[in-house]
């Protein structure tokens, strides 16, 4: 079992990580933030999509870079202070903020200030389990590293809106059809699709499927089943697989062999 998120994603020293899926990964990427400016790293946090405000506001700092040209000085400033900030395009009527452009995403890495950049690169309406849309994940080109998050409730569960965000899109790319249960062997192939999670991944980042919450899961054998397919065969479509809990901080990584 390991110790910690950073270990249990194997990050290096300085990781440019792309969220994507379902399940947790705004508190994923805040408990990821927390232990990296724990350790003494700068880490700057956003979206490629929109969040909610709310979700925003979880982090030290905000910093909004069309506000102002002077904003990257304070995001500097902000790392100094804080050690981890939170950085949107602007704040929204619908009470969501604006996320950054992949471009920009890419800019904000470049800095050496900047020791690790998270962020998620797709939304999930708060659903355990999505497939992407045509537009989605939008990931930056220097991504090293992807996660894509299910939460492990949806096991056992009928495929439906109430547990899959986009079940049709999730059919399509999966062939389970709506009303029937999402077994282990349905919810690997989302990840092993190419239309699925892992969708414009660079071929450059690591893939790791991080399956969460696995203490609203009662049959951890399920678990265990879904982490296997993950790894099994010549082209497994992970290079490790987390198992555990963000909310009780429980990770063991199963890693390709």
């Amino acid at each position: 079992m390991a110790k910690d998120l950073t270990s249990a994603l194997g990050l290096g020293p300085r990781e440019h990580v792309a969220l994507v899926g379902g399940g947790g990964k705004t508190s994923l990427m805040e408990a990821l933030a927390k232990e990296l400016k724990r350790g003494g790293a700068r880490v700057v946090t956003t979206t490629t999509t929109k969040l909610s405000q709310k979700e925003a506001q979880r982090f030290p700092c905000v910093i909004l870079c069309s506000s102002d040209s002077s904003w990257h000085q304070r995001l500097r400033e902000g790392l100094k202070s804080y050690g981890s900030l939170f950085v949107a395009q602007r704040l929204l009527d619908s009470g969501k903020v604006e996320g950054v452009s992949p471009q920009l995403a890419d800019s904000l890495f470049k800095d050496p200030l900047v020791d690790h950049l998270i962020l998620e690169a797709d939304g999930s309406a708060g659903r355990p389990l999505k497939a992407p849309a045509a537009h989605e994940p939008v990931i930056p080109s220097s991504v090293s590293l992807v996660v894509a998050i299910m939460g492990l409730e949806a096991i056992g569960k009928q495929l439906g809106p109430q547990v899959v965000f986009r079940p049709a899109l999730y059919e399509k790319v999966t062939g389970l059809k709506q009303g029937l249960m999402l077994t282990p062997n349905a919810i690997a192939k989302v990840f092993r699709s190419t239309e699925g999670l892992f969708k414009n991944t660079p071929c450059s980042a690591r893939r790791v499927a991080f399956l969460n919450k696995l203490d609203l899961l009662r049959d951890h054998q399920k678990a265990r089943e879904l982490t296997d397919l993950l790894l099994r065969g010549p082209h497994p479509a992970v290079d490790t697989v987390v198992v555990g809990s963000v909310v009780e901080k429980n990770y063991t990584a199963v890693k390709r062999q």
